[in-house]
Parts: C-alpha cells; structure tokens; sequence
C-alpha cells in the first residue's frame, strides 16, 4: 500500500476539526461534552460506523463507542480511544481564540485532544474512500472525563480493550515528534484542613485558621517531591466570609512516579499527614489512580510497526516513556499491546498557548491509516 498515495489534506482536515474545537467541552459541564459529543457522533456516523451513545455517570457527559463494518465484526481488533473533554471551561474560546498563523493554529483542545481524535477519523475516511479494507475490525471509544482521571470510565476503557487486539491512542505526540510507549503512575488526593471558627476582628485569638493549616500542609506536600516522586496542590478552596476565621479549606493534589513502588510509597506518606495542633485537621484521601505502563513485548512489536510505517513515509518515530497519564495506563496495565501520543505534534497543552503544527495532521493521519490498515 502506498501511503503517501492517499490524498491527506492538512488545509482540509483543519477545516473540518474547526466545528470541534468551536464545540468547547470542560470535563464537569456535562450539557457541553454531550454537544461535542453530538457533533462526533455525526461525523463517525456519516464516515459509516454504528454508534451507540453510552450514558454518563457520576454526574460526567456521555461516551461513544463506533463501531466500523467489518467481515468479522466479532474477532478481536483495533481499539482507537481517545477523550472528548477538555481543561477549558466554556468561555476560553474567547480569549484562546480559534487562529491562524503561518504552520500553527490555536484553540481550545485543538492539542489535547481533539486534533488527535479527529485525524484518526479522517484515516478510517481515506481508507475507505480508496476501498482498502483493514484486516482486522475497527472501533472508536470516545470518552467524557479523562482530564480528572476517568473515574466514571475506567470500567468502560478496560472492558473494551479487553474485547481488542491493538490500542491506538491519538493523545497529542511528545515534544520530538515520537510516540509514547509507556506512561507513569499518578495519584489524586482530595485535601481537608479543619479550624476552629471565630470572628475574625473582635475575637481573632480565638480562632484557628483552616486556610493557615492548609498553607502549612501544602508546604509539607510539594517538599515530599524527589527525583522518583513528585507531588503537587494545584486547586484550594477555604473559607465562606472575609470577617469569619475559616473553619474549612479543601484542596486537591497530585503525585507522579515512573515505577509503581513509588507511587505507593508517595500515597502512604499522604494519607499518613495529619493536624499540625490539637485545634486543626487534616486529611488526604485518595480519589483516582493511575496504574504505571511499563511496555510489554507486545507494545514494543506494536511500537516497531509503526516506526516502519513511518519511516515509509518520511518520517523518524522516536518513542519512550512519558509523564501526564492518559487512559493509556489503563490499557498498557492489563497487558494490551498499546501505543500512544499517536496524535497531533504541538505544544502549549493546557494553557491558553495550546495550539497544533498544521501540517502533523496529515501526517499523523497516514501513520495511523498505515497502522489500520496493516495491524493483524
């Protein structure tokens, strides 16, 4: 098969991505992810898929599963899976504007990853356009909450990947182009500090800050951070009334290790933090975490595929381990050949500079049609 043969349109294909990067979709504004999941549902429809729309949970938007035709719809095959939510609230698309300049375009989600999703449809298209079958049965999974861990979803990942042969993960590449072949471990935490309430002019001594020991136990949570284990407090919420000493603050965390080990090491240190006085509280609670990827035999067979498919066309595929977890980690712990960071090249990834190279849609496009249409 020649790839380069297949008529991949950056230009085209950036034109059709604009109505899903238009289509804002925060993780916890459920109305908005089901929009966006409207639009998706159309495009895979219209490219020839059975979609089914799975109802969401735990107060998160729904998923996708699509299902392409195939002679042995049955058989183990291809999962492509990616999410639909994204970091930004509605309203970013004002100030991350939907722009052009020269080979870069920005937006919110454009990267992370909305690009990705999309050029995956876009090789399902081509393929089709040019009738050449893939040899083993496709489905997309489109999921609704992975930006805060895919807690509602990680039975629906695992239970479909289980079903597959193959997992394709169109997250944005890594910074040198290449793809990604294992991803760390990450934990979540929910934070508590407790006070003791007083008015905060006429009786202040009184008082015991919830804020204060909050301030205090973020100092000691980001200074637990070494070379195998990081931590980190990245929201915080204290307090009702400025005249009132806070008798409540609540907090969220994070921790990233490369091995497993050290990852349970850094969540007995977490939950074991308590009060820094018999007058204040504290607490860490683990909500979602993320299983370290170590890549298996089966992905680095699945990785040297690709770095051949690519090199078909031009193109150096590095590969290694990454930070940031995707849903990944789910699929590449149960064992599952998998390969990710088959997305867009760019950068800015969560930020208001999150913006895509434009012409990695195409080529990224054609690596994954070359995986589809090779993969057995």
């Amino acid at each position: 098969m020649d790839l380069a043969a297949l008529p991949f349109d950056s230009e085209a294909m950036l034109a059709g991505l604009r109505a899903w990067v238009d289509c804002e979709s925060p993780t916890w504004d459920s109305a908005a992810v089901n929009r966006m999941m409207d639009l998706a549902g159309r495009d895979l429809m219209l490219a020839g898929a059975r979609v089914e729309r799975i109802p969401g949970r735990m107060g998160f938007g729904d998923c996708l599963r699509a299902r392409f035709p195939h002679p042995q719809p049955d058989s183990p095959g291809i999962l492509i899976m990616g999410h639909l939510d994204t970091v930004h609230p509605v309203g970013t698309i004002d100030t991350l504007a939907w722009r052009r300049e020269g080979g870069t375009c920005w937006g919110p989600g454009i990267y992370d990853m909305k690009g990705g999703n999309y050029l995956a449809l876009e090789a399902i298209r081509q393929l089709a356009r040019a009738g050449i079958a893939t040899p083993l049965p496709v489905t997309v999974l489109l999921t609704s909450d992975e930006e805060v861990g895919s807690p509602s979803t990680r039975d629906l990942i695992e239970a479909e990947a289980s079903r597959n042969r193959y997992i394709l993960v169109p997250e944005p590449a890594r910074e040198d182009g290449g793809v990604i072949t294992g991803r760390y471990a990450i934990a979540r935490f929910r934070l508590e500090a407790t006070g003791k309430p007083s008015h905060a002019g006429a009786k202040l001594a009184d008082g015991r800050s919830a804020i204060r020991e909050m301030a205090r136990q973020i100092g000691i949570i980001e200074d637990m951070t070494t070379a195998d284990c990081t931590f980190s407090v990245g929201v915080v919420q204290g307090g009702q009334w400025v005249n009132c000493v806070a008798s409540t603050c609540t907090g969220e965390a994070l921790s990233m290790a490369k091995r497993q080990g050290d990852l349970d090491a850094g969540v007995a240190k977490m939950l074991a933090l308590t009060g820094s006085s018999p007058e204040t509280g504290f607490a860490a609670t683990r909500t979602v975490t993320r299983p370290v990827w170590e890549p298996n035999a089966a992905c680095m067979a699945l990785y040297e595929q690709a770095r051949e498919i690519a090199a078909s066309i031009g193109v150096v595929l590095p590969h290694d381990s990454n930070g940031g977890g995707s849903d990944a980690n789910f699929t590449g712990a149960l064992g599952i050949a998998s390969l990710d960071g088959l997305g867009v090249k760019g950068g800015g990834v969560h930020t208001l500079n999150e913006h895509i190279d434009v012409a990695s849609l195409a080529e990224r496009g054609r690596l994954m049609a070359g995986l589809l249409a090779t993969l057995r």
